[in-house]
């Protein structure tokens, strides 16, 4: 079966997740699967114990410290499932009729990996546990994310709108031109404007690919709006969006140009960083 995957961790940003996770499941009609991994290197204590302390009281600390790290998996362990059932509870009221909870251990990348079978949409916080007191900060395990799973990816911001209009980030290669018929047929875009933004020299080879993908989100139903800038990609990119107030961000994760430049290296985090609207990462 595939799920919205919905991954879930401490910081305060899950009630986004939450409903963004609730939105794409009503317009994909699909049941959501809340994922909460556990981090065993988080929970154990790393303290220092060479030097000149003698080998029976060195034995002692670390059966100790041994003790703590048990008890810490099991506080982490139960507060897991407190924030799953938390989340399950609103997604219900929120009109979800189906959910199930997973929690599982390791990195929250492989666990998405090795589930990727089962994934429809993956639903993640920009701002992840570790980064949830500094303003500005991208989840540190979002770039592997990014890099390791083959399924879309829906990055939410702290807060949650619902989206109305969606803009794809174009540069008219193979990729982009997958993504844009996944989004011609994707439910979760249905009814949406869609504005098709290519960052590159006016050129009528450039208007030709522009055109094209207009006419396949047209004869999809598609309201579409295409548009051609100069300048910086990261810059330019967001100046649309903010000029046309578009509540969604739909990108590739590889190209073959300028565009796969900023989606996979430094510039991606950079843009991520100041974004407040949620963007969609299709691979």
């Amino acid at each position: 079966m595939s799920y919205v995957i919905s991954c879930i961790d401490g910081a305060s940003r899950n009630t986004a997740v939450s409903d963004y996770s609730a939105w794409a499941a009503k317009q994909l009609a699909a049941p959501v699967m809340l994922l909460h991994v556990l981090d065993e290197l988080k929970s154990k204590a790393t303290t220092e114990l060479s030097g000149n302390i003698g080998l029976g009281t060195r034995e002692h600390l670390l059966e100790q410290l041994a003790g703590l790290d048990a008890q810490r998996a099991k506080v982490a362990l139960e507060h897991g499932h407190v924030m799953l059932q938390l989340a399950e509870d609103k997604l219900r009221k929120l009109g979800v009729a189906e959910v199930v909870q997973r929690q599982r251990h390791g990195e929250l990348a492989e666990n998405l990996r090795a589930l990727e079978g089962d994934v429809r949409l993956a639903v993640l916080g920009l701002h992840g546990e570790a980064s949830a007191n500094t303003l500005q900060q991208v989840g540190s395990q979002l770039e592997t994310v990014i890099r390791t799973v083959h399924r879309p990816l829906l990055l939410t911001p702290d807060t949650y709108s619902e989206p109305r209009s969606a803009m794809l980030a174009f540069d008219g290669s193979k990729t982009t031109q997958k993504g844009v018929e996944m989004l011609a047929q994707s439910p979760l875009f249905k009814g949406m404007p869609i504005h098709v933004v290519m960052v590159d020299a006016d050129t009528a080879n450039n208007w030709d690919k522009l055109k094209w993908a207009e006419q396949v989100l047209q004869a999809a139903g598609h309201e579409v709006i295409v548009a051609l800038r100069a300048g910086d990609v990261e810059a330019t990119l967001h100046q649309y969006q903010t000029e046309h107030n578009i509540d969604l961000m739909v990108m590739g994760a590889f190209g073959h140009s300028r565009i796969r430049q900023f989606l996979v290296g430094s510039t991606t985090m950079a843009m991520l960083k100041e974004s407040r609207t949620p963007t969609l990462v299709l691979r």
